[in-house]
């Protein structure tokens, strides 16, 4: 699979989201969703990160300077799609494990996955706090014996791909980092109505919506695009 490295980080480039699940499963693949910010804001510790797995470009940002880099057909894949849709695609063949989030919201998740994918085999979840290297080790003893397929591991970026490495070191499989997928999947936080999201203005609408919270990393990002627009990535 193709891939391209903008200010040091390594994102790929599939030729569609199958493309990028087959290569995950064959390779059993830890999946990174890289977007502009996580492009500027790098350091050596989050390039590092990114760079051992497979970074995918989970926002236009991202998505632009790969063609910026001449990649003309990269487009944007939505994690909080994208987990999804590798559900819909091998339910029927794989086993998966959920952590993260509070508990009321993985119980509520596995709930609706069960109802939305009869035919899931969810081998276990647990929520995404643990407090101590005890809770982790005892996590991941789990993992090893239930043997997952796919586990999804949502608490935001870099929390979860340093614990999703240390799991794939005892049991390999292919694992994807979800953020806050889970409160979005079960009605928590919206995502932007579809016409904000056809026309790649799904960040503007967040910022619309809650202007307190996000204009500062906004700001943040001029840079990113300033360098973008003049070719200085």
């Amino acid at each position: 699979m193709k891939s391209e490295k903008i200010n040091g980080v390594q994102v790929y480039i599939p030729e569609s989201k199958r493309h990028l699940m087959e290569y995950a499963f064959t390779n059993k693949k830890i999946l990174v969703a890289v977007n502009g910010e996580k492009i500027h804001h790098a350091n050596d510790q989050t390039r590092e990160i990114i760079n051992r797995n497979v970074g995918y470009s989970d926002g236009i940002g991202a998505v632009w300077a790969l063609r910026k880099k001449g990649h003309q057909t990269a487009y944007k894949i939505a994690g909080c799609e994208l987990w999804l849709d590798i559900i819909k695609e091998y339910q029927y063949e794989k086993g998966f494990y959920l952590v993260g989030g509070k508990e009321e919201v993985i119980q509520r998740t596995v709930s609706k996955l069960q109802v939305e994918f009869p035919s899931i085999q969810i081998l276990n979840f647990r929520n995404g706090y643990l407090s101590d290297d005890t809770e982790v080790n005892n996590l991941i003893c789990d993992i090893e014996e239930k043997k997952p397929d796919v586990i999804f591991v949502a608490m935001g970026s870099p929390r979860q791909e340093l614990l999703m490495e240390k799991m794939y070191v005892r049991h390999p499989a292919v694992y994807q980092g979800l953020g806050g997928s889970f409160d979005l999947y079960i009605g928590n936080t919206q995502r932007a109505p579809r016409w904000w999201l056809e026309h790649n203005m799904e960040g503007i609408y967040r910022t619309l919506k809650e202007p307190r919270k996000r204009i500062m990393r906004d700001i943040r990002l001029l840079p990113y695009f300033y360098n973008l627009i003049f070719n200085k990535l």
